[in-house]
């Protein structure tokens, strides 16, 4: 057990060095982005390397891709509302528009000062979601940039913190429950204010004193992704050769890593709420084998 704790720290530890030496060939946010709500209060910084999203008592901010993607693995280094951020939400993910919409969900739930943030991850397929799992972070994320990568091939979606694993949704369309497959997406975020539910349920209020309330970005890479072009070719349709991404799956290291953050980190996930779904859980949470 000694030797397999030590192999998981290691990999852990090699992970988060990588994150921060990573190479991105991003370029400027308005190349890749469009300011799609709070025009004035959404800032190119560094000649539009860094982007920051602003709220305060009036609105938030948010930003769109220009392109659609359908499949891909795509990167952003987001630093959070640094302080009390109770009440605010940061949201970062992709989605497809229609009532029958899929969306893969980072949500960064603020905090009062000190206490830390809940990093709330969902996947919706067909407009359905319900598939919530919650986790702490092992580290301060309002003090540094750091990654966050959303991995979606037709196999499986994973999502990774500073190159982790914390969440993996396997395609289990064999078994009939339906996955993000068909529709293209874009990138989103947003910043804005959920203090009827974000913070505790509701219970902690925003505090507009602190505002405006701040998150920033910084090195989106989008290389390793199929862009949607003219409404019906990916531009991995002509492309056999898609890179690693397009088949990857967890390695026995990385699963190990998964474990230890579901083991240390992870506060909420819906595969064991049983008061939630009294009349059974979700289909994909009783199928052996699965793990969440």
């Amino acid at each position: 057990m000694a030797s397999s704790s030590s192999s998981v720290a290691v990999g852990l530890l090699i992970s988060i060095l990588a994150s921060f030496f990573m190479v991105s060939s991003a370029g400027k946010f308005n190349q890749d982005f469009d300011i799609v709500w709070g025009q004035n209060k959404a800032k190119e910084l560094n000649y539009g390397q860094i982007l920051t999203l602003n709220l305060d008592k009036e609105s938030g901010s948010g930003f769109e891709s220009k392109n659609e993607y359908l499949f891909g693995k795509i990167d952003m280094q987001i630093k959070l509302v640094p302080g009390n951020s109770a009440g605010t939400v940061t949201a970062y993910y992709l989605s497809s528009k229609g009532a029958n919409w899929d969306e893969i969900d980072f949500e960064f739930l603020g905090n009062v000062t000190g206490e830390p943030y809940i990093l709330h991850t969902n996947v919706f397929c067909q407009g359905k979601g319900n598939r919530e799992q919650q986790f702490y972070l092992w580290f301060d994320p309002t003090k540094d940039f750091h990654t966050y990568t959303i991995l979606w091939n037709p196999q499986r979606i994973i999502f990774y913190v500073d190159g982790i694993p914390i969440r993996e949704f396997e395609n289990l369309e064999s078994y009939g429950i339906p996955f993000p497959r068909h529709q293209p997406m874009r990138i989103y975020s947003t910043l804005w204010n959920a203090d009827d539910w974000a913070t505790r349920g509701g219970l902690v209020k925003t505090d507009w004193s602190q505002a405006p309330f701040t998150a920033s970005y910084t090195n989106f890479n989008d290389d390793n992704a199929c862009v949607w072009t003219y409404g019906q070719y990916s531009s991995c349709d002509s492309n056999n050769d898609n890179g690693a991404w397009y088949w990857e799956k967890l390695s026995f290291a990385r699963r190990g890593q998964m474990k230890w953050v579901q083991k240390n980190y992870m506060i909420y996930n819906y595969c064991t709420d049983y008061k939630r779904f009294p009349y059974g859980l979700p289909e994909e949470c009783n199928i052996k084998n699965q793990e969440f």
